[in-house]
């Protein structure tokens, strides 16, 4: 894949990201007002540069290209929602569904169903509609949703596991790390009213 062919890839990706930034700072914005909270602690969003797209389809086996890219993969484009709390990632989940011009591609409830890992996390990717001026098509965006508590896990996780060398040596140390903060997150949740 070239970089001329990147770029041109990569704007629909681009544009789908920045409907779906639009849509989670309206229903945050909107919760504030109606319910005089947040349930959002902050967002982050990201595009797959070209060697990580590339890395991705040979690391499964396929030629790195432009076609492939979007036949195959769909965390292209990514969200990740921080929460307060699990009840805030169910909300906003539920309210992102309610919207009828995005579709739901696949998810995975990994705080119903952690990963053997510890990992936990809730991950939704969605189609969304891209209109250009020879129509309209959908492009997909995965949004991550946690907690503080699953992103502090999931950070420290990724730095000295998945990027470390010390995989093998830590790795039951990280699932009673993930026990410790999903008992500590369920704590504190129980001090919210209803």
């Amino acid at each position: 894949m070239t970089e001329e062919e990147y770029l041109s890839f990569i704007q629909p990706y681009e544009d789908a990201l920045n409907n779906i930034q639009v849509r989670v700072d309206v229903l945050n914005k909107d919760y504030r007002r109606k319910k005089l909270n947040y349930p959002i602690h902050h967002v982050q969003y990201r595009l797959k540069q070209k060697e990580s797209i590339e890395n991705k389809l040979i690391k499964n086996g396929k030629a790195p290209t432009v076609d492939l890219a979007r036949e195959c993969l769909t965390d292209i484009a990514g969200i990740r929602v921080i929460c307060y709390f699990i009840r805030d990632i169910y909300g906003i989940i539920g309210l992102l569904r309610r919207q009828t011009d995005i579709v739901v591609i696949k998810e995975s409830d990994y705080i119903e169903n952690p990963k053997p890992n510890g990992y936990r996390s809730y991950h939704i990717v969605f189609g969304v509609p891209v209109y250009h001026t020879d129509g309209m098509e959908y492009f997909p965006v995965e949004v991550q949703l946690r907690t503080m508590a699953m992103d502090l896990w999931a950070s420290m996780e990724h730095r000295i596991c998945y990027k470390g060398e010390k995989k093998a040596e830590v790795a039951a140390e990280f699932i009673n790390y993930g026990a410790a903060l999903k008992q500590m997150e369920e704590e504190m949740e129980g001090f919210l009213s209803d």
